[in-house]
């Protein structure tokens, strides 16, 4: 199986980070490693960090931010660093392992058996022999969002916020973390939307054509989430920022400036 590099933002995690579990995963995939971005942790986080990397530094980095940023810029500078390892695949997980880390190889195997998808997404779908554990009112509240988020995006997305994705390492996808996000609690919804702009600006493929959602086969809730009901509140602000900077039909100029030859390459697919 080919080589995987899995970005886990960390914040103030000294008490949910389940190290074992990240030591068992490699001792089973040694193909995979993982890079933890320390969000300027006032807790013990960077210790912890700092001691998993010197006990197995071939499966384990630590990128150290100098002071609190949030998730979207702990998760941006992060993937950058993971996209220019020399890796295939990249992606990131949330660190609280809410998805498992047992899943990372159903991600892999998606981008492998399917050469034309660029990104695949963990979707918590709910269905008969699967263990999607949500509370309620995040459940109906995350319907809510995820329909609105979709009709913005003029995409038929699930689940655009769940915390485990994977992304083949290209041009277009290390384009997509090359500026600071405009917000921070969906910016996985921005990045759709930075995809978006390739196709309109560029000529990339469609998001339908190279977008894969995985249907999780287990998926909890972990207690102590820095995320709470009223944030799915400011997302919808959020929303309305992304679809004027990205989305807006009058919109002239794109997020970033694509290198040349892939421009060419994209828009001789496209031809």
């Amino acid at each position: 199986m080919s080589p995987a590099i899995i970005v886990v933002p960390c914040y103030n995690e000294e008490k949910r980070l389940e190290i074992l579990q990240f030591r068992k995963h490699v001792a089973r995939h040694p193909e995979h490693s993982f890079l933890f971005v320390n969000d300027g942790s006032s807790d013990r986080t960077a210790l912890i960090l700092d001691d998993l990397h010197a006990a197995d530094p071939d499966h384990f980095e630590v990128l150290h931010l100098s002071h609190n940023q949030g998730k979207a810029e702990a998760v941006r500078q992060g993937m950058q660093q993971a996209l220019q390892s020399g890796v295939e695949y990249a992606g990131f997980w949330d660190a609280d392992l809410a998805t498992p880390l047992e899943s990372i190889p159903d991600f892999v195997a998606q981008l492998e058996q399917m050469p034309e998808r660029s990104m695949v997404l963990g979707a918590r779908v709910k269905l008969l022999g699967r263990q999607i554990e949500r509370k309620q009112l995040r459940h109906y509240l995350g319907r809510i969002f995820a329909t609105s988020a979709s009709t913005v995006l003029r995409l038929p997305i699930y689940d655009t916020q769940c915390g485990a994705k994977l992304f083949r390492v290209t041009r277009e996808n290390q384009s997509l973390f090359a500026t600071r996000f405009l917000t921070n609690w969906i910016f996985d919804v921005e990045l759709l939307a930075r995809s978006r702009q390739l196709e309109q600006f560029f000529g990339c493929p469609k998001l339908e054509d190279t977008v894969y959602e995985l249907p999780l086969t287990s998926w909890r809730d972990v207690a102590g989430s820095k995320v709470k009901p009223h944030d799915f509140f400011k997302a919808f602000f959020e929303l309305c920022t992304i679809y004027w900077r990205y989305l807006r039909p009058s919109l002239k100029s794109p997020f970033t400036q694509l290198p040349a030859q892939v421009e060419t390459q994209s828009k001789r697919k496209a031809a």
